[in-house]
């Protein structure tokens, strides 16, 4: 089982990042897939999840607008569009998947190692 997320950095305020998830051929045929996301000193925060099969994908409140989840099946590839970057979404990103669309971490399964994306302002 393997998820791996990538694609941080250091971007001004304002700026755009793309992240990527890498999963192992079982997992990424999960139903559901999120991205979550921890700031230093807080909990694991929801930042967004899909059901593919429904096309359903439920936004933070936060990020809607601005943050964009897609996959590429071909690449087995997860990705998370960030657009209009705020110094408050620097946090560690994780992706993982799960069975339901739920904003709470504990409901889903496997977790990755994080990437982390700092916003300067």
């Amino acid at each position: 089982v393997q998820l791996q997320a990538s694609g941080g950095g250091l971007v001004q305020a304002g700026g755009s990042l793309r992240l990527s998830c890498a999963a192992s051929g079982s997992i990424f045929s999960s139903p559901v897939m999120a991205w979550f996301r921890q700031a230093p000193g807080k909990e694991r925060e929801f930042v967004v999840g899909t059901r593919w099969a429904r096309g359903y994908t439920l936004y933070a409140d936060s990020v809607k607008g601005r943050f964009t989840m897609s996959k590429d099946n071909a690449k087995k590839l997860v990705y998370l569009e960030m657009n209009s970057l705020k110094p408050e979404d620097t946090a560690i990103y994780y992706c993982t998947v799960g069975s339901n669309v739920v904003r709470e971490a504990a409901k889903y399964t496997y977790w990755g190692q994080g990437t982390l994306v700092t916003v300067s302002s």
